[in-house]
């Protein structure tokens, strides 16, 4: 009785038009109230669902972020690779890909990587003869490798539920991003090849070139900072985002000259908004998943998936095919706090190994965020383009292929997650 009462009442709710978050809260308070399970208890798990160390890196991650994207850095990253490779045949998308794949590494955030980039190369490839929605399906696929590379958002959240290392989560992305990001550009080759979308009037010279990557060198140490400091062990990821933060704001105010201290006001608003609504979605879910162990839903699940096979190969194949359909409906941190639960004791029945199941984990969730009816990515690109969701939609069908075929080769090779994080001394399976 108590698993259809919670249920009913999230998809009432989700159906009515609540917000994903605030559906699962309120379904959850419901059940526990009208279940006498225990009211006291939202309290305590309000408080514990954020007082955790790891997720201090959030909304310090998220500050970096804002900090460098107020400043402009984008802009000059994104002219160092049309520089680079704007010449080839569709050389704007591949210099959108890179630019993404980069961006991410710096903000950790779908969306916020496909606004900023969108606003600088959306109209440059528009200029250039490029279809509006295969511009916005471009950025708004790339895009995913956000919550794919580290810094990752995703990530943190995926180490705190299962209490696996952030750190060594960071690592084990690197390998698996820059495949995704490889694939990601092939397609883009492919289709502008076959359209007939033309690169840039000419090649950036050597001088030129040097140039610009002194403009973007500051912005391009800024990962290089991060990981390196992590994988060396000289601070947490925690510690890192504190780093970047500062580093970031020496980089905007005293190199760039982009920003000024008056315009740290609105730059700490935005961040606390992102903030919050992150964390809000992070105490909420907590709590429905708490609820849900209560009720026996998580018990009645793992058991349920153990018995399906008892081939782990089949095991992760059928549960991603599940996040790719769930993608579809919500974001990446409900669904972390709605399926993780569940799969870990199925994870430990299989003996698979918690890393390398992140990587696929997160990867997987990548792809949502440009699948409608609720990919965000999308979203933000077609209000960037002033365009038709489902024509954006369909431009991005190779590009979601092509994750898929990346998400199948992770799934079926441990090496590319597990060697960086291993090799560093990060992680011991």
């Amino acid at each position: 009785m108590e698993i259809l009462v919670i249920a009913l009442t999230f998809l009432f709710f989700m159906a009515i038009g609540i917000p994903i978050g605030t559906s699962l809260g309120v379904a959850a308070v419901v059940t526990i109230y009208y279940f006498d399970l225990g009211i006291g208890m939202l309290g305590v798990n309000f408080s514990t669902g954020i007082a955790s160390f790891p997720l201090l890196a959030i909304p310090f991650f998220v500050l970096a972020g804002v900090i460098l994207e107020k400043a402009g850095l984008a802009a000059t990253i994104a002219h160092f690779f049309e520089l680079l490779v704007g010449k080839m045949v569709g050389g704007l998308s591949m210099v959108a890909v890179l630019t993404c794949m980069f961006w991410g590494a710096l903000s950790g955030s779908g969306p916020a990587t496909t606004a900023a980039v969108g606003l600088i190369l959306i109209a440059p490839m528009i200029r250039h003869g490029y279809d509006k929605n295969f511009a916005g399906a471009t950025i708004a696929n790339s895009s995913d490798l956000s919550i794919i590379i580290p810094p990752s958002i995703a990530f943190i959240i995926y180490g705190n539920i299962t209490s696996v290392s952030v750190s060594a989560l960071f690592v084990a992305g690197i390998i698996p991003g820059l495949l995704t990001g490889a694939g990601t550009v092939l397609v883009a080759y492919i289709i502008s090849r076959k359209r007939g979308y033309r690169g840039l009037e000419k090649r950036g010279s050597l001088k030129e070139i040097l140039i610009a990557f002194k403009d973007s060198l500051w912005a391009i140490l800024t990962p290089i900072i991060i990981l390196g400091g992590i994988y060396a062990g000289i601070f947490t990821p925690t510690e890192a985002a504190v780093v970047a933060v500062f580093y970031s704001l020496f980089v905007a105010i005293f190199i760039y000259h982009s920003i000024s201290w008056r315009d740290l006001i609105q730059i700490l608003v935005d961040a606390s908004v992102t903030s919050s609504v992150i964390m809000f979605l992070v105490v909420f879910a907590g709590i429905f998943t708490w609820a849900a162990s209560v009720i026996g839903i998580i018990d009645l699940a793992a058991n349920a998936i153990i018995k399906i096979s008892p081939n782990a190969v089949v095991m992760i194949i059928l549960v991603n095919l599940l996040l790719l359909g769930l993608g579809m409906i919500l974001d990446a941190i409900s669904i972390s706090y709605l399926i993780m639960p569940i799969l870990i004791p199925v994870l430990a029945a299989f003996n698979i190994d918690p890393l390398w199941y992140g990587v696929i984990f997160i990867s997987a969730l990548a792809i949502g965020q440009a699948t409608p009816p609720v990919g965000v990515n999308l979203f933000t690109a077609a209000n960037l383009i002033k365009g038709n969701l489902d024509s954006l939609a369909k431009q991005a069908i190779p590009f979601v292929i092509m994750d898929a075929i990346v998400l199948i080769i992770l799934s079926l090779v441990p090496w590319l997650s597990m060697y960086l994080p291993v090799k560093a001394g990060l992680y011991t399976p």
